[in-house]
């Protein structure tokens, strides 16, 4: 998947080569340096801590992001911390955009035939990302489910938690602060795996994936909605150069690790041995999204919130058009990605 390894990787994973030179020292000619070099075991292992704190140092900062910016997304937008799916003709109207949110869950539901039947609707969920609650909250009434939603952010678990009580469903839904790609679950555990705009910030979808699968009950159904770029052609290594560098610079703002294609993705169900994958491009139906946030962060109310909410949050705020420009460039695509564990 060379495509995921050449995008937005952290500063300290990035491979630096050297030119090892022969110096003279006191009239005496210096060691070439790749001979003094550590042994490999050493090198992995240096190598592993460094990765280690990259991805802490990531998880710190996604959790700061979200701390920070849960509260304003809520008092515009609502509890949906996520996309709309648009129809032609929707109103442009805070209203419209809401409903488009649920539109959003109710198509990945469809796409992924989850059932409505009594006897074969899900029953156990996992929200994998669950922001405050607003998918976990739903696919509970919907279904009746138990439902469990993890995220980093300790502000996102308190407002969840107040969320549910207040609708009477504390009994149904639980939420806890979590690594996705650590998941305090035993094996096996659930029949619906919902992952909604979370695998973006992913360092390692292998293991994300992986870990989806894994806490998944047989015969269970994997949901991933999620940011990618756009897939290479059989001539392409990676992106263009001007295409990294612009996802680079919305990397920084919202706290990105390496970006992969929807293929990516496909490839990584497959090697899992995952059934009935399928996926669908709907950057069409999500593009009135970008647009509605910008103009909701002009209004008053927005721009006042966004002052409040601090620096991160405004640098998100700032990165807004280059969601835009990697839409219409057809770089960034809006996937999803539905597949079934084996019984």
């Amino acid at each position: 998947m060379t495509s995921l390894l050449h995008t937005c990787e952290p500063p300290s994973l990035r491979l630096r080569s050297s030119l090892h030179r022969h110096s003279r020292l006191g009239g005496r000619t210096a060691t070439p340096s790749h001979l003094s070099r550590p042994p490999r075991s050493r090198r992995l292992a240096a190598a592993r801590v460094a990765m280690t704190t990259a991805s802490d140092e990531l998880g710190k900062g996604i959790a700061e992001f979200y701390d920070k910016s849960s509260g304003l997304w809520e008092s515009i937008w609502g509890d949906h911390m996520h996309h709309g799916f648009y129809e032609a003709g929707d109103p442009a109207t805070i209203t419209g955009h809401r409903a488009a949110q649920i539109r959003m869950v109710e198509e990945a539901l469809r796409f992924a035939a989850v059932s409505d039947d009594p006897l074969k609707k899900p029953k156990r969920i996992v929200d994998v990302g669950c922001g405050i609650g607003g998918s976990s909250r739903y696919l509970a009434k919907k279904y009746g489910a138990k439902c469990e939603g993890i995220t980093l952010s300790p502000v996102q678990v308190k407002r969840a938690h107040a969320l549910a009580t207040a609708e009477g469903l504390e009994d149904q839904v639980s939420f806890q602060v979590a690594d996705a790609l650590k998941q305090p679950f035993p094996d096996g555990q659930f029949d619906l795996v919902w992952s909604m705009e979370s695998g973006e910030h992913m360092p390692d979808k292998t293991k994300f994936v992986g870990e989806l699968a894994r806490v998944a009950a047989p015969g269970a159904t994997i949901i991933i909605v999620t940011w990618c770029h756009r897939d290479l052609s059989p001539s392409e290594e990676s992106l263009q150069p001007n295409e990294l560098n612009l996802l680079n610079k919305i990397c920084s703002a919202y706290y990105l690790p390496a970006w992969c294609s929807a293929s990516d993705y496909v490839k990584i169900a497959q090697a899992l041995s995952l059934e009935d994958i399928k996926t669908a491009d709907w950057s069409e139906n999500v593009a009135p999204f970008w647009p509605a946030v910008i103009r909701s962060a002009l209004t008053w109310q927005g721009f006042t919130s966004l002052l409040r909410s601090g620096w991160k949050t405004i640098r998100g705020a700032l990165a807004m058009p280059l969601m835009i420009e990697g839409y219409n460039k057809k770089l960034i695509k809006f996937a999803i990605i539905a597949c079934r564990k084996p019984m």
